[in-house]
């Protein structure tokens, strides 16, 4: 069974940091292009970052400068470093991964940034 498990998130001040993670497993990710999208209140699922089996990374332009994404591949995971959070990113956050035509996501997680 296929499954990806996030964790990481919370309620945090603005200015402040969270590192997401997001662990894989039931199959061999090793292949897959892993991401994270976040779906603020009321608003559509958004990409946030991307990450190929290689180095090359994608970020949405509001998170430029301020996240990070990474990944583990002999762990099946990938992080999320979340630096100078606003309260704009404010939102559940979901891990992803993507081969070919298959795609799968995880649960969610909660980050709150508010004072």
């Amino acid at each position: 069974q296929v499954q990806l498990v996030e964790s990481g998130g919370g309620l945090v001040q603005p200015g402040g940091s969270l590192r997401l993670s997001c662990v894989a497993s039931g199959r061999d990710f090793s292949g897959y292009a892993m991401g994270w999208y976040r779906q603020p209140p009321g608003k559509q699922r958004e990409l946030v970052a991307s990450i190929t089996t290689g180095v090359s990374t994608n970020y949405a332009d509001s998170v430029k400068g301020r996240f990070t994404i990474s990944r583990d591949i002999a762990k099946n995971t990938v992080y999320l470093q979340m630096n100078s959070l606003k309260p704009e990113d404010t939102a559940v956050y979901y891990c992803n991964a993507k081969f070919s035509t298959r795609t799968y996501w995880g649960q969610g997680t909660q980050v709150t940034v508010s004072s």
